[in-house]
């Protein structure tokens, strides 16, 4: 059944306080995230009663409502109903007393809110350079070919330009100038830049005003354009005091760039690369110390950090460990049987239940699950909402990732793992892992199905149901 998301929308931003309790709104790849003036007055139990929301994730003054694969639809309805200076803007977050959980949950309200709207572009891009990889390895084109050459620089640009692009979404984040960001951002991928790097590495002494800068490849990278972006920020309002009016048309952003890119290039850069490479350092020292078994516990715990949010932490280490080492051998096969235990326990639900409105619900989610890797649908609107599906979904998670660190499997890429994405885990140079892959898949479905079905679930009554969409469409109607 279609929605009517204009409806949806009004009841949702109703919800929320109104049109004017809005501070900010954005959207991720199933989420509407809002930044709110006084969090207080949301009415948590009136979204989550909302026909078309799977699920509402507080925290602090951020409200995020999953809707699911058409949450496009139904932030150009939001949209509508704000005003401008609403739309993809993100205020400073509160000032209060500094704290260990406060500055924690900073970084990953940074790191979430930077990554989120980039990961479309790395998806295609991680798409198209698999398309390539077939297209080698199946000889379609000859080894060489022009055309692989140009197909593998489209789905490259999106990685090998990522500072650039992080700076662009960080500066959103942090309020900061965008094209000045981008600009000290390029200046880390720019040509020459790289090459006097190149040297660098080889031994010789490459220096700024006497200081000795250190040799790094920033291409691929997140953190180092995160930090320089954040710290942008300070640097232009410190800038914007002491430079007279009648002179910052001109002044203001010469000053700004000679300051932040040398200290980018000195200082923050080499920095960030460190903090990266120490927290890939880390994840994959477990990798190689519990081996299989990290990959269980990951797939175990996968549905669980998605609901946090958390599992964006996890995209630098990624993207940087597949463009050191051309793979990923723990997050990414750990999603397998985390999104199709997920995708199968929906089906369980959609062959038991009896509500039809929740048939459809857990059929879509779960063709959602299982063909796209996309997996939210799933969590929010069957697994979450009835329990026990969702430990299902977890044991399952947990045996699957087993089998998939036994298997070695890992991925040439990060679009998310399903059925149309596995060939991210074909390893030309072992014709096993499709058998494997494919194996996990179908064991991920069956047993999260079987599972689900042994430990039941309490199903929704049609009069719930049909309360909570005359719940949702009232107040719409009043407008």
């Amino acid at each position: 059944m279609a929605k009517n998301y204009a409806a949806v929308s009004r009841s949702i931003v109703e919800a929320v306080g109104g049109a004017s309790n809005i501070a900010a709104v954005t959207h991720c790849m199933t989420r509407l995230r809002f930044v709110l003036n006084d969090d207080s007055v949301v009415d948590t139990a009136g979204l989550k009663a909302i026909a078309g929301v799977l699920g509402v994730v507080r925290s602090e003054n951020q409200c995020q409502v999953i809707i699911g694969n058409t949450v496009s639809q139904a932030y150009a309805e939001v949209v509508k109903l704000l005003p401008d200076q609403a739309v993809a803007q993100q205020p400073a977050p509160p000032k209060g007393k500094i704290t260990l959980k406060r500055i924690g949950a900073g970084i990953l309200d940074a790191l979430i809110g930077t990554m989120s709207p980039l990961i479309p572009a790395i998806i295609g891009g991680s798409m198209v350079k698999l398309l390539a990889m077939i297209l080698d390895m199946t000889g379609v084109f000859s080894p060489g070919s022009s055309t692989l050459i140009v197909l593998n620089v489209i789905g490259d640009g999106a990685f090998f330009f990522l500072p650039v692009m992080v700076a662009a979404s960080a500066a959103i984040k942090f309020k900061t100038n965008m094209s000045l960001a981008i600009a000290i951002a390029g200046v880390l991928v720019h040509p020459s830049f790289i090459d006097l790097m190149a040297k660098a590495a080889q031994g010789q002494q490459v220096e700024f005003i006497g200081l000795s800068i250190t040799a790094v490849k920033y291409t691929y990278t997140v953190i180092p354009a995160l930090c320089m972006t954040w710290l942008l920020s300070y640097i232009e309002k410190w800038v914007d005091r002491i430079t007279p009016a009648v002179t910052k048309n001109f002044l203001k952003p010469m000053l700004i760039v000679l300051i932040a890119a040398p200290i980018a290039i000195l200082l923050i850069g080499p920095l960030g690369i460190w903090i990266g490479s120490g927290i890939s350092a880390l994840v994959y020292t477990i990798h190689n110390y519990l081996g299989w078994l990290s990959v269980a516990i990951m797939g175990g715990l996968w549905p669980l950090l998605v609901m946090t949010g958390m599992h964006r932490v996890f995209t630098p280490t990624i993207i940087q460990t597949i463009a050191e080492t051309g793979k990923e051998g723990m997050v990414m096969p750990s999603e397998i049987g985390a999104n199709l235990s997920l995708g199968g326990s929906s089906l369980a639900v959609a062959w038991r239940t009896k509500n039809p409105e929740l048939r459809q619900t857990a059929l879509a989610a779960a063709a959602s699950a299982i063909v796209a890797g996309i997996s939210e649908p799933a969590l929010y609107g069957v697994a979450v909402r009835l329990k026990r599906p969702l430990v299902a979904a977890l044991i399952s998670g947990f045996v699957c990732g087993g089998v998939a660190g036994i298997a070695g499997l890992a991925s040439h890429s990060m679009a998310s793992p399903g059925l149309f994405t596995s060939v991210q885990f074909f390893d030309p140079g072992n014709p096993m892992t499709i058998v494997w892959v494919f194996g996990v898949m179908v064991l991920a479905v069956v047993l999260s199905f079987i599972l689900t079905l042994l430990l039941g679930f309490e199903d929704i009554p049609v009069e719930q149901e049909a309360q909570s969409e005359k719940a949702a469409t009232a107040p719409a109607l009043s407008v």
